[in-house]
């Protein structure tokens, strides 16, 4: 679909404010990272990966709502225009980075989908939230919508297979690798568990070690 110049440029001033937001969140979470190895010695993630809708992809997506391509349903509509994804090596990591999203006055969280406890039926496993957050630009303030998606090593790696799968079979994945993938998803939910224990085991030696050293 083409477009002329005078709506291409509508589009794109739409969609500045949240590439700044985008920008912003990053440097956000980021910050969160160093801050907690520079205090606690710990990182609450390991990989951080952001994307942002483009003006096409947006009005495709409206589209298949069968919603009029307007600015104003893109903006009350479309919650994931932004899109921020996390990658943990715990699960334990992703519930504590929540928590930490939940107690800052700086971003909203106004919907928490919690795949890793409820999975879905193929087997993926991720916690979704969508935030609120206030861009302070110089014509005021504008709140935009951003989707965040907290997932562990194993679990990203599952869902980039399967989405691989399923652009490449056009969302008709023959049944055999759907149970290929929900074995596999089995498996990944068995690493993070057999990971998880490993960490505990590590925490329990180094605890006992710092009691051992203790001055009498």
């Amino acid at each position: 679909m083409e477009y002329n110049q005078s709506t291409v440029n509508y589009w794109k001033a739409f969609v500045l404010p949240y590439t700044f937001a985008l920008e912003e969140l990053k440097t956000k979470f980021e910050i969160m990272n160093r801050e907690a190895q520079f205090l606690e010695d710990y990182n609450p993630f390991e990989h951080i990966k952001t994307r942002l809708k483009q003006p096409e992809s947006i009005i495709k997506k409206l589209e298949r709502k069968n919603l009029s391509p307007t600015i104003e349903n893109a903006q009350t509509q479309l919650q994931d225009i932004i899109g921020i994804r996390i990658t943990c090596c715990f699960v334990e990591d992703i519930y504590h980075l929540k928590q930490v999203i939940e107690n800052r006055e700086d971003m909203e969280i106004v919907e928490v989908k919690d795949y890793i406890a409820n999975p879905k039926q193929n087997g993926y496993k991720s916690l979704h939230m969508i935030i609120k957050y206030p861009l302070s630009l110089n014509s005021g303030t504008k709140e935009v919508f951003a989707e965040i998606q907290l997932r562990t090593l194993a679990m990203d790696f599952w869902a980039s297979l399967e989405h691989k799968l399923y652009y490449k079979y056009e969302g008709n994945i023959p049944d055999y690798l759907k149970d290929e993938l929900h074995d596999a998803a089995m498996k990944a939910e068995d690493l993070d568990n057999k990971m998880a224990t490993i960490r505990q085991d590590i925490d329990d030696i180094e605890a006992c070690s710092n009691q051992i050293l203790l001055p009498l």
